[in-house]
């Protein structure tokens, strides 16, 4: 824990790799513009395939010739209405996220912290409370915090609690559960346990460079070159179409994703498992690991299934899902490795799974 608590994304890469983007100051102050083409395209196309599924959706809903097939009108309709629910958040995020990079001071955020690791993380990760986005919004939210100087764990604490502990969430937990079987306790504790255990573990990883995706790595070099050489409002245009090419494809693709397995995983399947200590849990997290709803309403998605699967298992559902599912791991590529992310959720998977348990046996 004797790491420093920042600039750790600012110098990642092979010394090789450094030294071309180090020659002179001329260099990092082209190598954003010249970037900005792919950019706007990347953005296009991801507008363009979101336009597209509407457009679909809103010609085939009704029957007659224009009709599809029903398993294509359910892949539509599911993957429309992710993308729906999720995209106001994404565009919140992205917005909180340059107003983090941009327009607040740095030392504003850096005296709230305490200068502890773990004190820390634990703060980083009660962020959420004064940012009511859901999972979706918080990925530009946690690119931001690497690109001021944040460690890689603590964007990843701030990452898996801010959709658990922010007021959105839990008021619509209370809404739905209330303090039965203790359900909307267990999902706050959780979520605040994982995301620092997960800090913690990923404090001790020996080259935490390498946790960062090669293209997210690449665009941290180049800020700490050429970002400070910008008007605020040319930083806050080239960050707000830089993130939306980035992002939109991306939950385009997820959303998509989710809608397939939706259509081709029968949930009777699942519910048929709701009585089993150990396989309602495991279902149910499949079963938000698939779904890909956002937190904030997540609670009212499961509700109907408190009557059939036991309290643990809806704790893992409102645990689990927020963290790591289709969508939430499309979005998370853009910014952590492949080797990270599977690290990641296997880790959220075995502590969200324990706390399900814990929960059906005690409750």
């Amino acid at each position: 824990m004797s790491s420093p608590p920042l600039d750790t994304s600012r110098t990642t890469g092979p010394p090789d790799e450094q030294g071309a983007h180090d020659h002179s100051g001329h260099d990092h102050a082209t190598a954003g513009p010249r970037r900005r083409p792919a950019h706007y395209l990347w953005l296009v196309g991801g507008v363009g395939l979101l336009v597209t599924m509407v457009a679909l959706r809103f010609i085939t809903a009704e029957t007659g010739p224009w009709g599809l097939p029903n398993p294509v009108q359910d892949l539509l309709t599911l993957s429309t209405s992710v993308v729906v629910e999720s995209l106001p958040f994404i565009v919140l995020g992205i917005a909180l996220s340059i107003l983090v990079q941009v327009w607040i001071p740095e030392h504003w955020l850096l005296r709230i912290l305490p200068r502890n690791p773990w004190g820390r993380r634990a703060v980083i990760s009660l962020f959420g409370m004064f940012l009511p986005v859901c999972e979706c919004g918080n990925v530009p939210l946690a690119r931001g915090l690497v690109r001021r100087g944040f460690t890689i764990p603590e964007s990843m604490t701030f990452l898996v609690a801010a959709p658990i502990l922010n007021p959105v969430t839990i008021i619509t937990t209370h809404q739905a559960f209330g303090f039965d079987d203790g359900i909307l306790v267990a999902r706050l504790l959780g979520g605040f346990l994982i995301a620092n255990v997960l800090g913690w573990l990923f404090s001790k990883h020996p080259d935490p460079h390498s946790l960062l995706s090669g293209r997210f790595a690449e665009q941290c070099r180049l800020d700490d070159g050429h970002g400070h050489t910008h008007t605020r409002r040319e930083q806050t245009l080239d960050l707000f179409v830089r993130e939306s090419s980035i992002l939109m494809p991306a939950l385009v693709i997820g959303s998509l994703v989710a809608g397939g397995i939706q259509v081709i995983v029968p949930r009777e399947v699942l519910v048929s498992l709701g009585s089993d200590p150990l396989l309602s849990v495991l279902a149910m997290m499949v079963l938000a690991f698939v779904i890909s709803i956002c937190a904030n309403v997540d609670s009212f998605f499961i509700l109907p299934f408190a009557s059939t699967f036991l309290p643990g298992s809806i704790v893992a559902f409102l645990v689990f899902g927020p963290i790591v599912d289709i969508k939430m791991l499309a979005l998370m590529r853009t910014t952590y490795s492949t080797r990270t992310l599977v690290q990641l959720t296997t880790i959220v998977a075995l502590m969200s799974a324990g706390l399900g348990l814990v929960v059906n046996y005690v409750a």
